[in-house]
C-alpha cells in the first residue's frame, strides 16, 4: 500500500530479538544493555500473524534482524513458517555471521532467500576490538558455509569510521572483483551509543566514492542503496547514505521491534505498540493498525538538520 506521500511501502524489517552475542562499540556499552524479558518479546506466532497481515496490505519483502537473529532459539522454524506464507516473495536475514557456520544450510533449506553479513574490518585484532571479543575467523567460516549452502549474491554491510577502518575501503571493494558479493558502505548514524558513549569519525559516502575511482553506476531495485561496479567485476558496490544524502523520498520500509512496536521511520521515536491488538486476536484490527501506521509515515527524517537522535539503541530496533 501507499503512504500519504505516495510511496509504495512493501518492505518490513522484523527484529526477532534484542539479544546479541557481540557488544559492538557503536551499538551498546561494554556492560551490554538490559535485555527485554521473554514475556516482552514477540512470540513466533505473533510474528507470523503480523507478517500475514502485512502481506494482505501489499508488503512482500521481509528481513529478519536482531540483535543477532541467530541467537533466538527456534529461528530456523520461524524462517520455515514465514517462507511458506503466500505473498512472501523475499525473505532475508541480517547477521553478524559468527553463528552462520552451524545454521547456513538449514536456513537455506527452510526457505531463506538472501543473507546480509555485517562486518566492519578484515583484521582479527580490530574485529575483536570493535565487537568486544568477536572472532573474524568464525565469520569467514560462516561465509564459506553460506556459499556452500547456495546463497547467491551475499551482501556485506560495512560502516566506515575515520581512524578505525577507513584504510580498508579498497579491501572491501576488492571483494566484488571475482565473487558475486555486494559490498555496501553504510554511513555511521547517531543512534544510541554511536552518538552518546563512543564516537568514531563519520565518513560521508561521497568521500568513499572519491577513494574508489573508476566505478560505473548500475541500476538496481534497491530503494536505499546506490549501486556501482568496476568494469568486468562480478559483484557490486553499494552506498547507503542516510546522513549525507538521505533517501527518504524513496523509502519503502517499516520496522517491527522485538517487543512489538511498529516504527514507520528508523530515525524518530514514533512507535505503534501492536501488543494490545495481538492479545485481542482480532486480525482485522491488526491490519487496520498497520495500515494506519504506514499511511502516517513521516515524509523524512531530520537528523541531518540537527534533530535529536532517537532514544533506542539499534539492538532494540533491529539493524
Amino acid at each position: 500500500m501507499k503512504d500519504q506521500f505516495d510511496r509504495e511501502i512493501n518492505y518490513m524489517r522484523i527484529s526477532v530479538t534484542d539479544r546479541c552475542n557481540f557488544r559492538c562499540k557503536y551499538c551498546m556499552p561494554e556492560s551490554g544493555v538490559e535485555n527485554l524479558g521473554h514475556d516482552k518479546i514477540l512470540s513466533f506466532e505473533s510474528i507470523e500473524r503480523i507478517v500475514r497481515a502485512a502481506v494482505n496490505l501489499g508488503i512482500h519483502k521481509f528481513r529478519l534482524t536482531g540483535g543477532e537473529p541467530l541467537v533466538r532459539k527456534g529461528i530456523v522454524g520461524l524462517v520455515e513458517k514465514l517462507a511458506q506464507i503466500e505473498g512472501v516473495h523475499d525473505l532475508a536475514m541480517t547477521t553478524n555471521g559468527a553463528l552462520l557456520k552451524d545454521y547456513a544450510a538449514d536456513l537455506k533449506k527452510a526457505g531463506l532467500s538472501r543473507l546480509n553479513i555485517s562486518m566492519d574490518t578484515f583484521y582479527e585484532e580490530k574485529y575483536r576490538e570493535i565487537t568486544r571479543g568477536g572472532d573474524i575467523n568464525e565469520v569467514m567460516d560462516g561465509l564459506d558455509a553460506a556459499v556452500a549452502a547456495g546463497f547467491a549474491r551475499i551482501r556485506f554491510n560495512a560502516v566506515i569510521m575515520r581512524g578505525f577502518n577507513d584504510d580498508e575501503i579498497l579491501s572491501f571493494a576488492q571483494l566484488t572483483l571475482n565473487e558475486a558479493f555486494d559490498v555496501r558502505f553504510i554511513e555511521l548514524m547517531p543512534i544510541g551509543h554511536a552518538e552518546n558513549d563512543w564516537r568514531y569519525g563519520y565518513v560521508p559516502n561521497s568521500e568513499i566514492k572519491d577513494r574508489l575511482p573508476g566505478l560505473v553506476p548500475v541500476s538496481s531495485k534497491d530503494s536505499v542503496a546506490q549501486y556501482y561496479k568496476y568494469p568486468d567485476a562480478v559483484g557490486r558496490i553499494g552506498f547507503i547514505s542516510p546522513m549525507s544524502d538521505h533517501f527518504c523520498g524513496s523509502c519503502n520500509k517499516i520496522r517491527l521491534t522485538a517487543d512489538g512496536k511498529l516504527k514507520p521511520c528508523l530515525h524518530t521515536n514514533e512507535e505503534l505498540d501492536l501488543s494490545p491488538i495481538l492479545k485481542t486476536g482480532d486480525d482485522e484490527a491488526l491490519r487496520e493498525a498497520i495500515s494506519q501506521a504506514i499511511f502516517n509515515k513521516e515524509e523524512k527524517h531530520h537528523l541531518n538538520e540537527g534533530a535529536e537522535p532517537i532514544d533506542r539503541d539499534m539492538n532494540k530496533i533491529g539493524g
